[in-house]
Order: structure tokens, then sequence, then C-alpha cells
């Protein structure tokens, strides 16, 4: 086996595996969110799974090259169909409850493949005989690691960008594919099998529902029916409904973002202010809205035009900025009237680097001395879990007392409004009791 070929295979197996990674991560947002507790886990098992892959494919002693093709086409099966958005989103629909689907996804999928392609490097360095082994084994494990490095940032920052998920995951079945026919020659069965397996792979991810499917999120606008409206329309992101709008006239809306547009429209008054809206979800809370002006920053460079075309059937009202909304908050000079935070990556998922103490500061230095912070969050309806305790006191601990609206009290889950001004203080809390009661001179000093 020639030396460039050997490092073309071990390439193709960096490129691939790592890529895998990346798209099992970006599969997964949807069903059980972005968090560390998901993502930690999920890294941690596909490492397990590679080093038992290095462990069995050390324990190979003959026919390397077609156990690696083997491998190879196995693995652009499970990469083709297993991480299709029809398989992940069938697994988690059927599977209950949430971790048992995403402990089998990791088990039926990402595993076995890692540990499929992990063989690679210590069995093909057994055809690199005439060095020395470890110049042998530096060699392979620099062309793998180079291809894991062009993978992740290829796959994430271009493919995915540009063509979406499942071009992504057909880039790797494709790539796994070259590499099998690289090793087994023109052999027919294999050919077949290697055909066979690209048309599956190329059929399940080419039949994809969603209007969009973009590095960041999945988008979906589907016909709803609500009574009283008319032609009603759903912006889904990531299997979760961030927006609702019909053709009524005046159109219909969630209900939290009428709610927030009464906050900001009659109770507080607001015209010609300058409001910052974290998390773009459908740009309805500025729709046929002229009275103020609105700043979207949304993570999804692509969500605007996915918004305007496929939902709002025209210009959404405001400026875009596809940032990260704590990087935007922490790095920005300009201030705002006005700043909503209505960030979420799946269901009731809000980023956990969007939820600290921190974030919370960064968003209070960005508003006016007038200024006030609306906060969307899905809570429990009864406030009693220790997350939203923590997440509401959290707040609190930077803004002090603020106004906290439940609009489904009767719900599991509930939409939460919070309302907090950039001119109150945090303090401490007194208790009234029978024996020191200060009620009277506290109500006379706040008049």
């Amino acid at each position: 086996m020639s030396r460039a070929l050997l490092y073309t295979i071990v390439f193709i197996e960096g490129f691939c595996s790592l890529g895998a990674e990346v798209i099992a991560l970006r599969r997964l947002v949807p069903h059980v969110g972005s968090s560390i507790v998901v993502t930690a886990p999920t890294i941690g098992f596909f490492l397990l799974a590679l080093a038992l892959g290095y462990a069995a494919g050390a324990k190979v002693a003959a026919d390397y090259r077609r156990i690696v093709a083997r491998n190879f086409l196995i693995s652009a099966l499970l990469a083709g169909v297993g991480l299709a958005g029809v398989s992940v989103d069938g697994m988690f629909a059927h599977l209950q409850p949430t971790w048992f689907a995403y402990l089998c996804f990791v088990a039926v999928v990402l595993c076995p493949l890692a540990w499929l392609l992990g063989q690679t490097v210590p069995i093909l360095t057994n055809l690199m005989q005439t060095q020395r082994s470890g110049e042998a084994s530096g060699m392979a494990l620099y062309w793998s690691t180079l291809g894991s490095f062009l993978g992740s940032l290829s796959l994430s920052l271009i493919v995915m960008q540009w063509l979406g998920v499942s071009a992504a995951i057909l880039a790797c079945s494709s790539g796994l594919i070259v590499g099998v026919l690289l090793l087994s020659g023109r052999q027919p069965g294999m050919v077949a099998l290697s055909l066979a397996t690209l048309v599956t792979a190329a059929t399940l991810n080419t039949r994809q529902t969603p209007t969009a499917d973009t590095a960041y999120a999945e988008y979906v606008i589907t016909d709803v029916e609500l009574e009283g409206q008319r032609n009603a329309r759903a912006f889904m992101v990531n299997k979760s409904l961030a927006s609702l709008l019909d053709d009524s006239e005046p159109p219909h809306y969630t209900r939290y973002i009428q709610h927030l547009r009464k906050i900001l429209l009659d109770d507080l008054g607001y015209r010609e202010r300058n409001i910052l809206v974290l998390g773009a979800g459908g740009f309805t809370l500025s729709h046929r809205e002229p009275s103020n002006h609105y700043t979207y920053v949304d993570i999804d460079p692509k969500i605007r035009d996915i918004a305007e075309r496929h939902f709002l059937h025209g210009t959404a009202r405001g400026e875009f900025i596809a940032d990260d909304a704590r990087r935007f908050v922490a790095t920005t000079e300009r201030r705002f009237d006005a700043v909503v935070v209505d960030v979420y990556s799946s269901h009731t998922s809000i980023p956990s680097h969007l939820i600290t103490l921190e974030f919370w500061a960064s968003a209070r230095k960005v508003l006016k001395p007038d200024g006030v912070l609306l906060a969307n969050l899905i809570l429990d309806g009864k406030l009693e879990t220790p997350y939203a305790r923590s997440l509401l006191h959290t707040i609190e601990r930077v803004f002090g007392r603020c106004a906290v609206d439940v609009l489904h009290k009767g719900k599991p889950l509930a939409n939460v409004e919070v309302a907090c001004f950039a001119s109150s203080q945090p303090g401490d809390q007194g208790v009234y009791s029978d024996e020191i009661n200060r009620a009277d001179v506290d109500r006379a000093r706040a008049r």
C-alpha cells in the first residue's frame, strides 16, 4: 500500500469521524438542547468508543485493507442513515423518555461509528513496516488529526452554513465511500454495496421536511388551524413554537408576544424608542409596529431571510445583527430603552451562558438609566422547581425586585414574563413579623 494512499485513507477517517460527531451534536439540539450536560457526555461517549476502536484495531493481524474497507462501508451506512433527520426524529418520537432515546442514539449510531473508524490508524500502520514504528504511527496520526481539524471546520462553518446539515451528512458518507473504493479497488461486490449505501443516504437526506436546516437550527413553517384566525401559520425553531402569525386584520400573534407588545406600547407608552431584541424568532414583536426602532440579535445569520420568505411574506421591520447574544451585550457601545430577552435553542432550553449572573449584568449595562428589561422564560406554572427559583433569583440579584407574570398558570410549563427596570437596585429584604413590623414606616417612605 503506497504511502500516499495510506495517508489519504487516514485523512478521510479523521475528517469523517469528527464530522460525524459535530453532526450528531447538531442533530441532538432540537431534542435535548445544547447544554453542557448534553455535549459533554456525548463527546465523552464518542471518545470512549474511539479508544475502544484503537484497542480493537491493534489486535487485527491480517486482511488489513479488507477490514478497513468493511469498517468504512458500515460507517458510511451509519452516518447516512443514522444521522439523517428522519431517523433521529423517529428515534426521539418513538422511544421515551427522552434520556432513553438519547442513550439509544449514542449506543446505536454514534459509538459504533466511532469504534469502527477508530480502528483505522492502528490497522493501517501495519502496512508501513519499512519505517520506524514511531514515524509510522506519528505520520498516520498527523494526517488523521489534520482530517479531523479540517472536517470540523469545513462542515460546521461552510457546509452546514450554506447547504444545511443533510449536505454535511452526505459529505461524510460520500467521503467514506471514496475510502471504500480506494481500498477495495474494482471489486464488483464492494462497488455495488457502496452505490447502494450512497443511494440510501442520499434518499434519506434529500427528503427533509424542514423548511430550512442550518448549522444552528431546524426551521419549519407550517399552517395551523386556530379558532378566529385566518390562514394562521406557525414558525417552529428546533421543533419548538417560536412565533404565530395570521392574515387577520389586525394580525394575531402568540400570547407572550401580545403581552410584550402591550407592556412596551400601552403600559410604558414607548414611542420613538430603541428596543433591543435578543433572539429573533419570527420577528413578530416589530411586525406592523412603526412606533419604535427595533434591533434584533440572533446567532443564525440565515434566520431573517427564512422568516421573511416563508413566514412573514414580507420584509421584517428592524435592524438585524447576526451575533451571539452574550457577546453582543458585552461588547456593544450602544444603549437601548428596552432589552427583550427571548433566547431558546429548543423547547424550554435557554443556552446556559445566557442565564448567568454575568449575562444579566451585561444586559443591564446596555440599558439607558430609565430602561426596562423584559425576559420571556418558560418555567413551571407554579414557579416551584429549583430551576425556576434559581433563574428568577439570579435575575433579581442584578436588577432587584422584578415584576413576574405567569401567562398559563394551569399548565405544567408556562410563559413567564419578567420585567425589570434599570433604575431598580438589588437590596436586602426585610421580614414583617408580629414582634417587629415596620410595614407602616416602609409604606410611608415609599410614597
